[in-house]
């Protein structure tokens, strides 16, 4: 009797040992998301014009060297550290992370002690009891698998939850830089509408004199009250639009941005790289946040279908303990009081009225689901580099093409301006004229606006921003 506890411990080790020596889990299917190897650019692309990063994947670019503006790293940097978005999303990671350490804990038996008396019997025989014991409760024995693929379903359910959270940086360090390439594009164009006012309330001030002179007639005056009443409805309308603009990023970071944080002049580069690096294939989308998240829940959902597989076989789960029994509860350590408790537990499915076929095929759907919404994501991220790249070069071209409508508008209403001084042309000629240069002065800031926006959303869809700075 003195070598039984140590039989008892022998033989649960063995068990445990035993444990976990099939696998039924299905091999990952492989995503055929059918999308080409190179992007189709457009002719004559323009490439990376930086030598340091033509080098280094958009992913592996920290956002400190893609962002130049110091004003805008520091709010970028603010952002990541109060953004309530993305506070919840480090939240949820940390959620699945200790999800998983409780699915894990499955894997190996739980060892407690317990301390138990009772008093039983009737009049007049009552009886004392009194144990104490340590050993494993209902620990089931993973011949199968089936804990096991369930620990790694919810290991992989932890890191694409990790992937969402990069995913989440990466779109607010975008928007940052949307709202305030925005700001400063808005703030440009309230500068444009309030000089033009000025300069047609002036020459407005000086129709009226010229009018109460017989110079001019009273619609020349009228229609350039209607020019001087636009600029005053343009100048409104930016200056309101340059408030929602910086109380949306005032949002994004969190907090109250300070004065000297806000952009000031829309005139230098926020971006410091342009394009593409030369010859990078499509599959750099692979190493996209959301694409690996999708994969991260297809191993989830196919781990899943190997846990309903071991379903279908036998669950052996042990019941053991060692420890001391007495009807004394001063003698309850005693010599000759061990006792010992070997339970093994055998449950075989024999009828389960379908639970365990339906079971398989809703892991079966679940996994083909997880396949579908994988190949999705690659084909949606091509797609969003394939429209940054096609911009890249269109928006070049009509940024290039506004700049010089601008100086040929420039020029018209310089020399119209002084044929109607010389009475040479009549004033709708002149009206022509500043509605072209002021109309084109606002499209080239719009492009402009436009072309920086594309170089941050390239940066944003090949999978750049989730580093802070580059290796």
């Amino acid at each position: 009797m003195a070598n039984r506890p140590l039989t008892v411990a022998t033989v649960l080790g063995a068990t445990l040992i035993a444990s976990g020596c099939a696998w039924l889990e299905p091999k990952v299917p492989e995503g055929k998301p059918g999308i080409p190897v190179e992007w189709p650019l457009p002719p004559d692309s323009p490439r990376l014009e930086s030598a340091a990063a033509s080098s280094v994947a958009a992913a592996d670019i920290g956002w400190r060297e893609f962002f130049v503006d110091p004003a805008l790293q520091q709010l970028i940097s603010l952002a990541l550290a109060n953004n309530r978005d993305l506070r919840v999303a480090v939240l949820n990671v940390e959620k699945a992370r200790q999800l998983y350490r409780i699915q894990r804990a499955d894997r190996v038996p739980n060892v407690g002690g317990n301390v138990a008396g009772y008093r039983s019997g009737g009049d007049p025989l009552v009886g004392n009891y009194y144990s104490a014991s340590v050993g494993i409760s209902n620990f089931e024995l993973d011949l199968f698998g089936r804990v096991r693929d369930l620990s790694e379903a919810q290991l992989q359910r932890y890191l694409a939850q990790e992937e969402a959270r990069r995913a989440a940086q990466l779109s607010l360090i975008a928007e940052v830089a949307y709202y305030y390439l925005g700001l400063a594009a808005d703030r440009e164009q309230l500068r444009l509408a309030q000089a033009t006012l000025k300069i047609r309330e002036d020459y407005h001030a000086l129709t009226v004199k010229r009018h109460e002179l017989g110079a001019v007639s009273a619609l020349d005056l009228e229609q350039e009250r209607t020019q001087v009443e636009g600029a005053r409805a343009d100048a409104a309308r930016y200056a309101g639009q340059v408030a929602v603009d910086a109380d949306a990023l005032a949002l994004l970071v969190g907090a109250q941005v300070e004065t000297k944080l806000l952009p000031t002049t829309f005139d230098g580069e926020v971006v410091g790289i342009a394009a593409l690096p030369a010859g990078v294939p499509s599959t750099v989308l692979l190493r996209r946040p959301d694409v690996l998240a999708a994969e991260h829940l297809l191993r989830a959902a196919n781990a899943n279908v190997g846990a309903a597989r071991a379903a279908f076989f036998p669950q052996i789960s042990l019941t053991g303990a060692i420890g001391t029994a007495s009807s004394e509860l001063s003698g309850l350590f005693a010599s000759g009081t061990s006792v010992w408790l070997f339970e093994p537990q055998v449950n075989i499915p024999i009828f389960e009225g379908g639970r365990l076929v339906a079971g398989l095929g809703a892991a079966n759907a679940d996994r083909d689901i997880a396949l579908a919404q994988y190949e999705k994501s690659i084909q949606q991220g091509f797609r969003e580099v394939s429209d940054a790249l096609a911009l890249t070069a269109t928006l070049a071209a009509q940024r290039s093409a506004l700049q010089a409508l601008v100086d040929s508008a420039q020029h018209a209403e310089d020399l119209s301006r002084a044929r109607y001084e010389a009475g040479r042309d009549s004033y709708l000629v002149r009206l022509e004229a500043q509605r072209t240069l002021y109309v084109s002065q606002q499209a080239l800031i719009a492009t402009r606006l436009s072309e920086q926006w594309n170089r941050v959303t390239l940066y944003k869809v090949l999978g750049g921003g989730w580093k802070e700075r580059t290796p």
